[in-house]
């Protein structure tokens, strides 16, 4: 297993939208994907990983918000968002926004359509921190970052951050 450098705000791997996963081909490589995606997520603390992030423009996620202290993996592969519902605003940051945390307004509930680690479709419907994570993940799948969703004064705020914090990411 390897950990993976991830990308960082700035590079143009993260505001592409990811192609498809082709499933068939690619099943030979998910399995070592993962395991090292998963390495470098647990390495950095975080709860949720997209592929753009680690610098591959695919329909790839992981997540694990631990609910309850137990670890609950789950494995994205082409997810699309089929509903939503309600409105929560919470703090979220990111890990190719290194230090940055901003309050951010997404869908309290969720349903998502995707392929687990197996190529196997499944569908689940989320509330809370889950469902931020979905937005959050397929947000990078679609070439978003969460502070694209901040007003432009807070948008500028942040900015005026990234600046100063980008001389000290690696």
């Amino acid at each position: 297993m390897s950990t993976l450098r991830i990308t960082k705000h700035g590079e143009t791997v993260l505001k592409k939208v990811s192609g498809p996963v082709d499933c068939e081909n690619m099943k030979k490589d998910i399995p070592r994907l993962l395991r090292d995606m998963w390495k470098t997520m647990y390495s950095v603390k975080g709860v949720g990983l997209a592929a753009p992030q680690i610098g591959l423009n695919i329909r790839l996620a992981i997540i694990d918000v631990r609910p309850q202290g137990k670890s609950q993996r789950l494995v994205l592969i082409n997810p699309r968002i089929v509903s939503k519902e309600g409105i929560q605003r919470g703090e979220e940051g990111c890990l190719s926004v290194p230090g940055v945390y901003a309050k951010i307004t997404r869908a309290s509930r969720v349903a998502i359509r995707a392929f687990d680690a197996h190529g196997k479709p499944y569908e689940m419907t989320a509330e809370g921190l889950l469902a931020r994570a979905f937005q959050h993940e397929i947000d990078h799948l679609d070439g978003k970052l969460f502070i694209d969703h901040l007003d432009f004064i807070d948008k500028l705020k942040v900015m005026s951050l990234i600046r100063d914090l980008k001389k000290n990411w690696n």
